[in-house]
């Protein structure tokens, strides 16, 4: 018996699906405070959205009307103006979620001297981001076959270098998830493909190809949460929500990084998003414990994103 279950199975697979990472008691809140933000976000009242039918940013700068499908995802969960910010922050920096990271990356935190006599310490862990997805309004909404950061017009062997260099030994430099707080099947992957270049079929085939081989529907259920490799190849299918209806998808997508590995890679990634135009700020203390203030300053040492460009376009 391994003493990672999750990381060799995110090893082998790509991804890991650990059920009932959340208990109903604490999806509620959480719901809660994830449809009000959807409410807000889809009214034009929060700044911060992706928008149908783009895939990556830059984003618009105004909410599409609903009969045009409207908004699939809100922005910056973590950002002082958000309502619910505490209940995002309190899972986003949970024991629960923080302890699954520290596995899949292989990382704990180190305590020196002065440090842990002040109950301080290094930590390896930096705050990167929390968002959430959801459905589209009047029409579904799909994104094509990706992997996060590499071109789909990359060679086979341009692949493999990026596989290496955003993997070296398989190893990642952040942990990225999807917890869902209503049913999901919206994640549609192909199981090992974040270790190889792409088939010949994969590479030929229709960007929003229905019926690749080998692909897997990944099924959660409230509370269930899914950590996946970016480099796996994967796409979404979003179902719209019934008009005048109650949200049918809201799954928090996260991502937690590694200090000191790979800086440029990860700020283009992160920081392309926006966060650094506000994390610095006064008003952005989370005040969700010292660790929370400490992965905080790790983004911080990010820098605020200017020119870093954007991983993928479209």
């Amino acid at each position: 018996m391994t003493s990672s279950p999750y990381l060799t199975a995110l090893q082998r697979d790509g991804f890991v699906v650990i059920p009932s990472l959340l208990s109903p008691d604490e999806i509620a809140p959480l719901r809660d405070a994830a449809t009000k933000a959807t409410t807000l976000t889809r009214s034009g009242k929060w700044p911060f959205f992706r928008t149908v039918p783009k895939q990556f940013p830059p984003w618009p700068d105004v909410v599409p009307p609903a009969s045009e499908g409207g908004i699939w995802g809100v922005q910056h969960l973590l950002h002082p103006a958000m309502p619910g910010r505490s209940e995002f922050a309190q899972l986003y920096f949970s024991d629960k979620v923080l302890r699954i990271v520290e596995e899949l990356l292989e990382v704990g935190t180190t305590t020196t001297g002065q440090e842990e006599e002040e109950g301080g310490g290094e930590e390896m862990l930096v705050m990167e981001l929390l968002n959430l997805l959801v459905a589209p309004e009047t029409k579904d909404f799909e994104l094509r076959w990706h992997r996060d950061g590499i071109s789909e017009t990359a060679t086979s062997d341009e692949e493999l270098q990026l596989l290496h260099t955003n993997s070296p030994n398989g190893r990642q430099f952040h942990a990225q998830y999807n917890i869902a707080l209503c049913p999901d099947t919206s994640l549609i992957a192909v199981p090992g493909s974040h270790r190889r270049a792409r088939t010949d079929a994969e590479r030929n085939a229709d960007p929003y190809e229905p019926n690749l081989t080998g692909q897997r529907v990944v099924k959660l259920e409230p509370g269930d949460v899914v950590f996946y490799d970016s480099n796996i190849l994967h796409r979404g299918a979003y179902q719209h929500k019934p008009e005048g209806g109650p949200e049918t998808r809201l799954t928090l997508h996260g991502s937690v990084g590694l200090k000191s590995q790979d800086g440029k890679v990860r700020a283009t990634a992160v920081l392309q998003h926006g966060v650094g135009q506000w994390i610095d700020r006064e008003e952005a203390a989370l005040h969700a414990g010292e660790r929370a203030e400490r992965m905080r300053r790790n983004l911080i040492a990010m820098g605020r994103g200017d020119d870093v460009g954007y991983a993928l376009q479209g």
